[in-house]
């Protein structure tokens, strides 16, 4: 099962993180060339791996780095993409230097009606000033889920393989997801905010399936803030383009419960140097200077030490 937070001992490791880093994927890439439990052939299995000087930093669709307003990319043609910002509201986002409120398109067929509803409540709440800068997830220290953690912005994600899991790893709070390379879920599952994850190896990309995933609050798809239910169904493909340069992932999600029909959406990052640096939100998330009704940081009952 993913957990939210990586256990202390990651974290005393990461301040020398970059090091950590290094060791921990030169071993995963040994175990995963020499290892028959994959039982593909090697052309078969991308090469996503990250170390201690070399990264997938996210990006636009233009190729520059991604921040705030980026979003989701559509899917190839012929499939059903994303929710996208309301054509009464332009967004522009922080490359503008007049950046404006992401406000999701309620009225999208794809949604149920209380999905649009839901909507539509937290775009009045903006356009009514009851909220100055909508939620994003992670900029608030909460975990974007699956597949919103993939919108993470600016900071770079890391990918470490060996023949029994995959291991996703933001820099962004040490956030990480655990993606079990086995060919079913277990019999029970407790849902969670990133749920269970299952991997495969098809025609030279990494296939994910998740389910389980929670419809807690502030669990949302994406910077529009669309909501999902516990049936939410997740498949992503990602693959390394020929160069080996890029990473591409393509995502379906289905959930009948909040959406009309299937719908995809798609992502890129850039593999290039990066140092690893500790990066943790909450010692700068918690503050609201200037009076935007900012959704609180999580905050535990109990220590976890």
């Amino acid at each position: 099962m993913n957990s939210l937070l990586l256990p202390k001992s990651f974290h005393r490791l990461s301040a020398c993180g970059a090091k950590w880093v290094g060791l921990v994927a030169g071993a995963a890439i040994a175990a995963s060339a020499a290892s028959p439990v994959f039982a593909e052939p090697p052309d078969n299995i991308p090469d996503l791996a990250s170390s201690s000087t070399h990264a997938w930093t996210p990006l636009t669709a233009r190729g520059t780095i991604a921040r705030y307003g980026t979003g989701w990319f559509d899917p190839p043609a012929g499939l059903r993409g994303p929710i996208k910002q309301h054509p009464d509201y332009p967004l522009r986002g922080n490359d503008t230097g007049r950046p404006t409120p992401a406000i999701g398109n309620y009225k999208d067929p794809i949604l149920k009606p209380w999905a649009a509803e839901q909507m539509r409540i937290s775009n009045e709440e903006l356009l009514a000033g009851k909220t100055a800068i909508p939620f994003l997830a992670q900029s608030r220290c909460w975990p974007g889920g699956v597949p919103g953690q993939l919108l993470w912005t600016t900071e770079p994600l890391y990918f470490i393989q060996n023949p029994k899991q995959v291991m996703i790893i933001w820099q962004r709070d040490q956030w990480w997801r655990r993606i079990t390379m086995t060919d079913k879920h277990p019999e029970y599952i407790k849902p969670s905010r990133y749920g269970e994850s299952i991997g495969r190896y098809e025609n030279g990309e990494l296939v994910i399936h998740t389910i389980g995933i929670a419809a807690k609050k502030n669990s949302y798809l994406d910077m529009f803030r669309t909501p999902h239910t516990d049936k939410l169904r997740v498949v992503e493909r990602f693959k390394v383009t020929p160069d080996n340069k890029f990473l591409e992932a393509l995502v379906k999600i289905e959930d009948e419960d909040t959406f009309n029909e299937p719908m995809y959406m798609a992502k890129r990052w850039r593999r290039e140097p990066n140092v690893w640096h500790e990066s943790i939100c909450a010692e700068n998330g918690g503050a609201d200077p200037f009076d935007a009704h900012f959704v609180p940081i999580p905050q535990t009952d109990k220590p976890d030490f």
